[in-house]
């Protein structure tokens, strides 16, 4: 990977800019993270890539020397970044800047306008790191796969298995739709300012089916919700105070469920076949 790419302590100074705390910047300037993030999104030259967050364009710059024959969508909102990529990366052909904000950005038309499934990566914002990645997730049919920053602390709650305290909703939702794998560390030193938190990229393959039979997405988010909702209940105690009790008793018999199991005990695949029970009883 060429080392004329300026990192972004370079490009604040060349641009007399500074780290905004109101918008939460931390510039990645490992060479080490970049290039984990860069190997794991790309796969060949032809690659369309949507990256969120480009901030001052380092990681886009990287990305766009890999896909010559490609295109990286940088999504930015903050103007002085977009200041910093117009003048920066505007000149590249493979480039193409969109001030969007990545909570509505509209993934599936670049899916559509490039005729093909597409990647997306990038450094999230940590406050909102899980909303993005559901968002990302009901574009799922339009992505091949998603490479991100989060906080660790996230991060290894998303990749936690069953029967661990770490384990959650957000464990199942993401794992039920993509197989996830963890990238590269970041520790803090590696950014500009350094946070106060460590970082972790992951890798989410979005998979071809759901895990288990998932008839209905919205049913099955309701039914893991409700399962972690109130982690030291049972598993029975906590649906009960989403579902009638009856429909509990019912769904856990059908399913075959001890319903004094506690909810972070239940795979993927039982989180399924109790949500489908419920689904059944409730619509009987």
């Amino acid at each position: 990977m060429s080392s004329a790419f300026p990192d972004a302590r370079t490009l604040l100074r060349r641009h007399g800019l500074a780290a905004k705390k109101s918008w939460g910047q931390n510039f990645l300037i490992s060479e080490r993270v970049d290039r984990g993030i860069v190997d794991a999104t790309v796969r060949d030259q032809e690659d369309w890539i949507v990256e969120v967050g480009s901030g001052l364009g380092t990681l886009t710059m990287r990305l766009a020397e890999r896909v010559p024959n490609g295109k990286v969508i940088a999504v930015e909102r903050e103007p002085d970044m977009l200041t910093v990529l117009k003048a920066e990366l505007e000149h590249l052909d493979n480039v193409e800047i969109h001030p969007a904000n990545a909570m509505t950005y509209d993934y599936a038309s670049v899916a559509k306008w490039r005729g093909d499934k597409i990647s997306v990566c990038g450094n999230l914002p940590y406050q909102i790191a899980s909303q993005i990645l559901f968002r990302l997730l009901d574009m799922r049919e339009n992505i091949e796969h998603i490479v991100v920053m989060i906080q660790k602390e996230m991060a290894d709650r998303i990749v936690a298995p069953p029967g661990i305290k770490a384990y959650g909703a957000i464990s199942v939702l993401l794992g039920a739709y993509a197989d996830i794998s963890t990238v590269v560390q970041a520790a803090p030193e590696d950014f500009s300012p350094a946070p106060k938190v460590h970082s972790t990229v992951i890798k989410l393959k979005i998979r071809p089916a759901p895990r288990a039979p998932i008839e209905d997405p919205a049913a099955f988010s309701q039914v893991v919700h409700a399962a972690f909702s109130q982690r030291r209940k049972t598993l029975r105690n906590a649906l009960q105070s989403q579902y009638a009790k009856e429909v509990v008793s019912a769904a856990l018999d059908h399913s075959g469920l001890d319903g004094s199991r506690r909810g972070e005990t239940l795979s993927i695949a039982e989180f399924a076949t109790l949500t489908d029970s419920v689904r059944r009883i409730s619509h009987a």
